[in-house]
Parts: structure tokens; sequence; C-alpha cells
């Protein structure tokens, strides 16, 4: 399932956003000293971000995150100036919702930046048994989401059966998403996507050491 993290430090607003996005996992930062550390940990799809927070503006945590990920930020602020906007803009946000804010407005503009960032095929692929539909793997009862990045990766390797994929057409497929994530990322995003997919019994994707991977 897609996860939102949620950067604010008014419980009240995190409490109304969790309720709101419940067809998301929704997750809030717990130590605001740590913000980029937990969103490293969570590896959400979606961040919402304030600007007042403790310790460190979401400026600065904005700059910090865009120093490793291209991960979707929209900002949520009681600032309504030009000023802060444009700010938010040039360090790295993607829009920029004012408080207080209408709560179908932003989920709307949350669908549209995933749908712009992740976008991917719902068509149905099978293999062996088992149906890739969006961002669900299933077979017969057994089912596991993943996140639109390892949906894709999975979606590609599902279009090119028995069939030695390379890594540089992986990455491709994501960069094409502006989702630039380097080798070293891809090799942790397939690891963490094994790890998930064993759970329903899917242990289909060998590795072609130094050249990319298989399913097979």
């Amino acid at each position: 399932m897609i996860k939102v993290f949620i950067v604010e430090d008014d419980a009240a607003i995190v409490k109304q956003l969790t309720s709101a996005l419940d067809e998301y996992t929704v997750v809030s930062v717990q130590n605001f000293r740590s913000v980029r550390q937990e969103i490293e940990t969570v590896t959400p799809d979606l961040i919402l971000m304030d600007i007042t927070l403790p310790y460190f503006n979401g400026f600065y945590w904005t700059t910090e995150i865009r120093k490793k990920a291209t991960t979707p930020i929209i900002f949520l602020s009681s600032a309504d100036d030009e000023m802060n906007q444009v700010m938010a803009m040039n360090m790295g946000a993607d829009d920029y919702v004012t408080k207080p804010f209408s709560v179908d407005v932003l989920k709307a503009k949350i669908h549209a930046l995933l749908r712009r960032t992740y976008s991917f095929s719902q068509a149905q692929l099978t293999f062996n048994g088992f149906v890739l539909e969006g961002t669900e793997l299933k077979k017969g009862q057994d089912k596991v989401d993943l996140t639109p990045t390892e949906a894709k990766l999975l979606r590609t390797l599902f279009e090119q059966p028995n069939q030695t994929v390379s890594k540089d057409v992986l990455l491709a497929k994501l960069w094409a998403s502006d989702e630039y994530i380097d080798a070293n990322a891809l090799q942790v995003n397939i690891a963490r996507m094994r790890k998930k997919l064993n759970t329903v019994g899917f242990d289909h994707i060998g590795t072609v050491r130094g050249v990319g991977y298989v399913l097979a």
C-alpha cells in the first residue's frame, strides 16, 4: 500500500489527516530532530511537510531530503505569502497547500502527484499462477501490497519472463517517472521486494551477476 509520511507538529492536524487518508498507510514523524532519518527508514511514497516545526523548519528538512531522494513533497502551511511558496518550490517541494485546507482538495492533489510520479499500468500480468495488478501481487487468497517503485520493477520483469533484464533497463524505467535512483538503491529495492514477495511464496527473481535480474 502507498505510504504517506506526515511532518507536522499539530496533533489535531495529524489526526485529521490520518483519518482522511485512510486509503493509504499513514505514518507521522516521532522525533523532530531526526526527520530525514525517519523518512529514510519508512521509505514513503509521498511526504506532507509543514514549515514551522520544532528545532528545524520544513525548508531545512526538504533540502536534506532532496540530497538523497526525489520523493514527492507537498507543503502544508498557514503561511500563504508568495515568498514562502516560491521558497518551498525552489527547495524541492512539488506542491503547496495553505491552511486551513480543504481535505478533498488536498486528496485530489495527492492523487494527481502520485499519478504523475508513479505512473504505471494497471493491466494484469501473470507468472506461475501469480497475478500482478497495479501495486498488488496475489495468488489465490494470498496477496502482498507493493510500493509504486517495487510494482514498477516487478512489472518490468513480468513483461520479460525468463529473460535477463539489465540494471540499466530497470533504472531507465524509474528515471522515466523522475525517480532518480542509482544502481545501489536499485539493489536495495530489489532485496526489500524479494523479502516482501517471499511472504506469499513468490521466489522467482534471480540475479544475473554484473548484468541484472531475471524472472524464472
